[in-house]
């Protein structure tokens, strides 16, 4: 099927995912409709289609692009020395990804349960492979003596929920700062596996 003449692709397919992670993060996946998404695009809804098969593909495209910008990023950043000092950099990192992006870590969090089997398989290995390289920190700072810590993987997931939160209720230019709640965070992961 051709684009209609005078579209842009490099601009209506961004628009749409735009639009769709908005709708989602603010209705819900099952109550978002293509018609919804559409218009708020401006475009019609046959056009959609021209860009994504179906609603399952375009919210699995959302969070396992997300999924893997998180992943490589976290892969790309130079690993300090010291596993204490790991986890501080980790913590951070998971702040500065993900404050910026509320409704991403809303669908990553919360929309799980609208994809299929197949698509929920992918995006969990994905989840897992994150949750691995926090689990790898501790399990080193388990093993070093320098955390107490008896069950990494039950660590693992607490502080990652711990994180998942900030998102809801942190807005800039309130009572506190980026700087301060990424040292506020840092001291309350520290004190949870200090020896």
């Amino acid at each position: 099927m051709a684009r209609k003449a005078g579209s842009h692709a490099d601009i209506t397919g961004p628009a749409i995912r735009d639009a769709a992670l908005r709708l989602f993060a603010r209705s819900g996946y099952a109550a978002v409709s293509m018609r919804q998404i559409a218009a708020e695009v401006g475009v019609g809804a046959g056009a959609l289609y021209l860009y994504t098969p179906d609603k399952q593909t375009l919210l699995f495209d959302l969070m396992h692009d997300h999924m893997t910008a998180l992943l490589a990023a976290w892969d790309a950043t130079v690993p300090v020395k010291g596993v204490a000092l790991r986890l501080e950099q980790f913590v951070a990192f998971h702040i500065d990804f993900h404050i910026d992006r509320p409704d991403a870590v809303f669908l990553a969090y919360m929309e799980l349960r609208n994809l299929t089997p197949k698509n929920f398989a992918a995006i969990e290995t994905l989840r897992r492979a994150y949750e691995d390289r926090l689990e790898t920190v501790l399990a080193e700072g388990q093993e070093t003596g320098a955390f107490a810590i008896e069950d990494t993987r039950v660590t693992t997931m607490a502080l990652i929920a711990m994180l998942a939160g900030i998102h809801v209720w942190y807005r800039d230019g309130g009572r506190l700062s980026r700087t301060r709640i990424q040292t506020l965070y840092r001291d309350l992961v520290r004190r949870t596996v200090s020896p």
